[in-house]
């Protein structure tokens, strides 16, 4: 099957572009990644089906802007997404990225202002961020440095930051509602996200109990600052309660494994503790059999996150102390060094890395040279 045409990509985008009442292009040009092949019946498409495309860039309107994007991060869902398996996906994917406001008609960000944008239908619903230049609501574009300062970091180290971070953040902060001294459970604590929770938690005084399926990684999450570092599977609460010699239970638990592990991780929660199901690292098949009468102990508050709420009335993205933690990172507080940077023409490359779990740290992807 050819790759699709230019003309092809750009009645997708103008079909898509609608939804933010954007409906003109302009006649300058910038690079896409797009998937071919695009069908909602055509599952487990490959990374060979991420092809770039130059086609003319968008036009934004009021309440939106215009971002030149500088790097973009890679995550799990945009492999499930180019794979057919994600609820919602368009095909020029990508939920985050950083760069600076090309044009902003409502005058929220001046033009040249370092920002970030995280979701608000970014890669599900309109054009991601797998391209040179994307539109994105105001409610999801946050400054990364305060006006008139520099940024601290490249731009790819900062694209390793706004989705991990921002989730993290809000899912111990709001979801969870950590406090210094809680016992802290984050299964699937190795992957870019619950690093990042771990740099979080830590800082925050929480005492972290990490699992990771790869023993090689306990020295590294120790080092992180976890109290404790188990190895993650099947059975996780009869292996702690016969290395500890009786039960054990959280104040917290933030399950990044997901639907494969949750009913374990109700479990291990003590009364009026909490459980936040925010990843799906173990795979998007649904919880099986799962019966609250029997397997969900009285008192156990249990939520689930999503980062496509970010904009939205109830999860402002302003309400993420973002610049505070770039800040920290650029500081060395935080290390939050992106694993591997790709060039934007090595997209395929970087998705082979994700689909061979040959990723370890946060993925990101540079617009222009490294």
């Amino acid at each position: 099957m050819p790759w699709p045409t230019s003309a092809t990509v750009t009645i997708f985008l103008s079909n898509h572009i609608s939804n933010l009442h954007q409906e003109d292009f302009s006649s300058h040009p910038m690079g896409i990644v797009y998937i071919s092949k695009f069908h909602p019946h055509l599952l487990l498409r490959p990374p060979s089906n991420l092809s770039i495309h130059t086609i003319p860039r968008p036009t934004p309107t009021l309440g939106t802007a215009l971002i030149k994007i500088h790097a973009f991060g890679i995550n799990h869902a945009e492999m499930h997404m180019r794979r057919g398996e994600w609820a919602e996906s368009v095909p020029i994917s990508g939920i985050e990225c950083v760069g600076t406001i090309a044009s902003c008609p409502g005058g929220e960000f001046a033009p040249g202002t370092p920002v970030a944008s995280v979701m608000g239908g970014l890669g599900r619903t309109i054009p991601g961020s797998y391209a040179e230049y994307t539109v994105a609501r105001v409610e999801n574009i946050v400054r990364l440095v305060e006006e008139g300062e520099e940024l601290p970091l490249s731009w790819a180290e900062v694209a390793a930051l706004p989705e991990s971070y921002c989730t993290a953040w809000t899912c111990l902060f709001r979801n969870l509602e950590l406090e210094r001294g809680h016992t802290l459970l984050i299964r699937g604590a190795s992957s870019a996200f619950g690093r990042a929770a771990m740099n979080l938690a830590v800082e925050a005084g929480a005492v972290v109990t990490a699992t990771t399926r790869d023993v090689g990684k306990f020295e590294e999450l120790r080092g992180v600052g976890a109290e404790e570092v188990v190895l993650e599977g099947k059975g996780l609460p009869e292996r702690l309660a016969e290395e500890k010699g009786g039960v054990v239970k959280f104040d917290r638990v933030l399950e990044l494994v997901g639907n494969s592990t949750i009913v374990e991780s109700l479990t291990l929660v003590k009364r009026d503790g909490r459980v936040c199901l925010a990843g799906w690292l173990g795979g998007l098949d649904p919880i099986q059999d799962f019966n609250p009468l029997l397997q969900m102990a009285s008192g156990v508050h249990f939520n689930f996150f999503g980062s496509f709420v970010f904009g939205t009335p109830e999860f402002p993205l302003s309400d993420v102390p973002l610049r505070k933690i770039v800040r920290a990172v650029a500081d060395g507080k935080f290390d939050a060094k992106p694993f591997k940077v790709f060039r934007f023409d090595e997209i395929q490359e970087a998705h082979r890395y994700m689909e061979d779990g040959l990723a370890k740290g946060k993925m990101v992807v540079a617009v222009g040279s490294k």
